[in-house]
């Protein structure tokens, strides 16, 4: 019969001791540095307020606990620990006042360590920079699984990506048009809650420029892992520039050219026309929580990063987002109100009319 003792003291130390340096190593891939979502790189003075406050004093508290809790715990593991042959009770010390007075007050007290520092932080991070400074303000629209940015001050609209000034304050007013999003660009800021009917406030200055990944951070559907985004960080003179090339009207394609054809199935035949603009301009006096299109503004799309809200935006994704819809993103209104109702009606672009959008597209730039 196999032996079912217990493993003796010694031999279980050699399980548990690399168990637990392996949990150890594990817990902490992907959280320091480098990656497109990572918060311990901040590249903006909020993401950087909040990581100081994680670091002192929450990080240094929990280190402090963490070696007061398991140094009390080793030391009477092995002080107290039983002996052979010993057979006795030892002391019990339930209801002790002293004890329990001491256990309720030390959490508490932790816990006020945190708190205050953390409700200061809020209060400092929502404060509006005001009206007689240079601040950039955007409006911020969640979509169902897009996001959509207007600049009143300028009547620019576009989508995907946000366009920010290195070491400019910017003032985002964010809300949603169908349920409840999340706001959310790691490296740049902490999160806010796009809801429909109301407005929140996120402010925050850049201080890299780049382009920086975002993403939705509120279960919001079937495709909330694809609500992404990019903030594209400039210098003042890029964005300048990028102000004054979108509020002129999008590039007509030159009369004979693919691009032409594609711009007549877009407008036409192919029903692009019924959900998207390529005008990239707007009334800015158009309340925020007034739909301008059902899908993305896709004036100058060739310059942005991505497609659909995630892919890059590459000939051959673009092409397989318009051919087959369905397979790329299901359940997005593309795939459910276009995709689904032409293959239904056997009407789907052939490949000719798909390239010719495609280059209509690409030509937008």
């Amino acid at each position: 019969m196999k032996d079912l003792r217990p493993i003796g003291g010694r031999r279980r130390w050699i399980f548990v001791l690399p168990l637990a340096g392996l949990a150890w190593l594990t817990s902490g891939c992907g959280v320091i540095g480098g990656k497109i979502a990572s918060t311990s790189d901040p590249a903006g003075d909020q993401a950087r307020l909040i990581w100081d406050l994680f670091m002192v004093p929450v990080w240094w508290l929990t280190v402090a606990v963490f070696i007061l809790v398991t140094g009390w715990l080793l030391v009477n593991i092995v002080r107290f620990r039983r002996k052979p042959g010993d057979t006795r009770i030892p002391p019990q010390v339930h209801g002790h006042p002293r004890l329990e007075i001491a256990w309720t007050l030390i959490p508490a007290v932790i816990l006020a360590l945190i708190a205050i520092p953390s409700t200061r932080l809020i209060f400092q991070l929502n404060r509006d920079p005001g009206a007689d400074t240079n601040a950039l303000r955007v409006q911020v629209i969640g979509h169902q699984w897009w996001w959509e940015f207007r600049y009143p001050e300028y009547g620019i609209v576009t989508a995907g990506d946000l366009h920010l000034v290195v070491d400019r304050p910017v003032v985002l007013t964010i809300t949603s048009q169908d349920v409840i999003h999340s706001f959310w660009p790691p490296r740049l800021a902490g999160k806010v809650d796009a809801v429909p009917g109301r407005e929140n406030t996120m402010v925050f200055t850049p201080e890299e420029a780049g382009v920086f990944y975002g993403q939705c951070a509120e279960l919001c559907g079937a495709q909330h892992a694809h609500m992404q985004f990019r903030v594209v960080v400039q210098t003042q003179q890029e964005f300048d520039a990028w102000v004054q090339k979108h509020r002129q009207p999008a590039p007509d394609p030159a009369p004979g050219t693919l691009a032409a054809t594609g711009k007549e199935l877009f407008e036409g035949p192919a029903g692009c026309a019924g959900c998207h603009s390529v005008n990239p301009t707007y009334d800015p006096s158009t309340p925020i929580n007034k739909t301008l299109m059902v899908g993305p503004n896709l004036a100058y799309f060739a310059e942005r990063q991505t497609l659909a809200a995630f892919l890059p935006n590459t000939v051959e994704n673009l092409h397989q987002w318009i051919a087959n819809s369905e397979q790329v993103k299901p359940y997005s209104i593309m795939a459910e109100k276009w995709w689904k109702i032409r293959a239904q009606q056997n009407q789907l672009l052939t490949d000719e009319q798909v390239n010719a959008i495609v280059e209509y597209l690409r030509s937008q730039q």
